[in-house]
């Protein structure tokens, strides 16, 4: 579905993105995973069209879509971080406008609008102005003009960021049920958010990926988070002893609790538990050292994140896994870069040359002191109609103000 090839993208010296390959399948919701400055929303807004890359290219349902934008576009949904709202409008006026930007008209128009109300459970605020709506309902009007023209694909981006524990919930089970017919990627700072709706989880760190996998085989491959815990009555010699005897090279340590007793930490893989529970207990009980605790640790998506992405690397024996293609080896796609301080803000003809935006493969122009006007992107020709419509407006204001002055000249 979306296919990505060697994507990379430069700010001035800065590398943003560097050499990212992956392949997403139809048909799963996918987490979106990396720390701040990994590269997370470069990637999502050159994947939407609306960034150009440095080098290589991305492919939405098979188009290009930088050689193919209008093609690609029309496959996505895209809800930025901040929504692109009207406050001044009811949903369903600002869903009236989206949909005719994005092509629809008349009785298709209206039909699709009912749909993503009901899907989006905005029905008892449809005529209310957006305004005056919750953070949490907000949040559904932009997914609501992310479902329109029925995309395959929706993109969102930190789309549960300021909302309270219930809007939480209640975007999680939408953000579920819309896996049920869309290929949904979510990108989100909040791990278990991932780890109770994702399918499968893709971790960028530096701009490079370093895991791309279900949460389940994550946690499984790290070793160092999984393994059993015991305290038995033994001396640390006693213990070392009992150990060894079994013949298995294992990772372990211990801590001496100052009771006559000692906490042993056994590290292992998640399948390996509980025949390594049996094989403890007896070995002990054959040397007639009670265990009188135990348990078993299984390492949490938090731990798998914190890891990869303070290494910036997968970990050892393991591989960075794309969805539906072949696995590469980690050593091979994973290597670390320097980190450099984001470049946020750029004017002139500098600023022109590493700020553009795909529409058409045309570079925004810009002035000798900066760009003229602030470019809003999204997926589709939504921001572009926004723009005129926002131009119109002040225009129009302009000629009743101009109109008032030559009224009271007069």
């Amino acid at each position: 579905m979306i296919k990505a090839e060697h994507l990379t993208k430069c700010y001035g010296d800065f590398m943003a993105v560097n050499d990212l390959s992956f392949e997403i399948a139809e048909g799963h919701v996918y987490g979106f995973l990396g720390p701040n400055g990994a590269g997370k929303s470069t990637t999502m807004n050159m994947m939407t069209g609306c960034l150009s890359a440095t080098s290589g290219r991305i492919l939405i349902g098979g188009h290009d879509i930088y050689e193919e934008p209008e093609a690609a576009k029309r496959l996505i949904g895209y809800l930025p971080e901040q929504p692109p709202l009207y406050m001044n409008e009811t949903p369903v006026e600002y869903l009236q406008f989206v949909g005719e930007a994005k092509g629809l008209r008349k009785q298709e128009l209206r039909r699709q609008i009912e749909e993503v109300i009901g899907q989006t459970g905005l029905e008892d605020v449809r005529h209310q102005i957006i305004g005056t709506l919750s953070k949490g309902y907000r949040q559904r009007v932009g997914i609501a003009q992310a479902l329109l023209g029925n995309p395959r694909i929706i993109i969102l981006d930190e789309p549960t960021v300021g909302l309270d524990p219930i809007q939480i919930i209640e975007i999680r089970e939408l953000i579920r049920s819309l896996g049920e017919n869309h290929t949904v990627i979510l990108s989100s700072h909040i791990l278990s958010e991932v780890q109770a709706i994702c399918e499968k989880v893709m971790i960028i760190s530096k701009g490079r990926l370093v895991a791309f996998d279900t949460p389940e085989n994550l946690e499984a491959v790290m070793t160092r988070g999984n393994g059993i815990t015991f305290s038995v009555l033994a001396e640390e010699e006693q213990v070392r002893q009992v150990l060894e005897a079994l013949g298995q090279e294992w990772e372990w340590t211990s801590r001496d609790n100052g009771d006559d007793s000692v906490t042993v930490t056994v590290h292992s893989q998640v399948d390996q538990a509980r025949s390594l529970c049996c094989g403890l207990f007896f070995a002990f009980a054959e040397a007639e050292l009670p265990i009188f605790e135990m348990n078993t640790r299984k390492a949490n998506l938090e731990e798998v994140f914190l890891e990869l992405t303070e290494n910036a690397q997968a970990p050892e024996g393991t591989s960075v896994r794309t969805a539906g293609s072949k696995e590469a080896s980690a050593s091979e796609e994973v290597s670390g870069s320097e980190e450099s301080p984001v470049l946020n803000e750029f004017s002139g003809s500098e600023g022109a040359s590493v700020l553009n935006k795909i529409s058409g493969s045309k570079e925004i122009p810009a002035s000798e002191g900066g760009y003229e006007a602030e470019e809003i992107y999204a997926a589709g020709e939504i921001y572009e109609a926004a723009e005129v419509r926002m131009t119109e407006e002040v225009r129009g204001s302009e000629e009743v103000s101009g109109s008032k002055e030559s009224e009271e000249s007069l």
